[in-house]
């Protein structure tokens, strides 16, 4: 009798041990639940974050852009390019910078990679080599480099300092040829970087196309 009465207080003394176990269980689930709510809510917001930001800042690079060019000139009048001319554009960048038809069409490329600047700045000094009149020289001297070569204009070429040097020099009297080596260093820039872009972007494609579509009705 003895040992059942101590048998049974045995088992009244761990059922609460046993529901203690069980509620801290619970507790601990709760707690890991409570993580991983507050972990889906942090990964949630961050992403909100994320894509408020990448928004804002193409808000800010179209704005940027839009100011850059604003008050440009239009583009060169010119005849609808044949066939064989878009053909010859992709043989050589000369072929393309060569004609009005492949600048226009290429400056309409360089306003979606937002780079306009690089062929107005070409097309300026192209310009400027015409010129004889000293004074008027002088003068769309001036205005090349505070359009393009000055840190405070928002349609600044990307020039190294020793092209930024030499301009400096020359502008002390400023001639056709003041610009030559920046001139040179666009040139190559839109040759390497911007022209193999064109030459496979849906622009250049769909005109080919477009003139290939013709040629055969014809």
């Amino acid at each position: 009798m003895g040992s059942e009465r101590m048998e049974m207080r045995k088992r009244q003394m761990s059922v609460p041990q046993e529901t203690a176990d069980c509620t801290t269980g619970q507790h601990e689930v709760g707690n890991r639940a409570s993580n991983a709510c507050c972990f889906c809510w942090c990964c949630c917001c961050s992403c909100s974050c994320l894509t408020v930001r990448n928004q804002e800042d193409e808000r800010a690079r179209r704005a940027s852009y839009e100011l850059r060019t604003e008050g440009l000139p239009t583009c060169e009048e010119s005849p609808t390019p044949t066939l064989e001319e878009v053909n010859a554009w992709a043989q050589s960048f000369d072929k393309l910078m060569v004609t009005p038809a492949g600048r226009n069409i290429f400056r309409e490329f360089l306003r979606t990679e937002f780079s306009e600047e690089n062929m107005l700045f070409w097309m300026a000094c192209e310009e400027l080599k015409q010129e004889v009149n000293k004074s008027v020289i002088e003068e769309k001297a001036r205005l090349i480099y505070e359009d393009y070569i000055s840190i405070l204009s928002p349609k600044e070429v990307s020039l190294d300092s020793r092209v930024r040097e030499v301009i400096n020099r020359n502008m002390l009297e400023p001639s056709q040829h003041t610009f030559d080596d920046a001139q040179l260093q666009i040139y190559t820039l839109m040759h390497r970087d911007s022209y193999p872009r064109f030459m496979n972007s849906a622009l250049y494609k769909d005109l080919l196309q477009s003139l290939s579509e013709k040629s055969i009705e014809a």
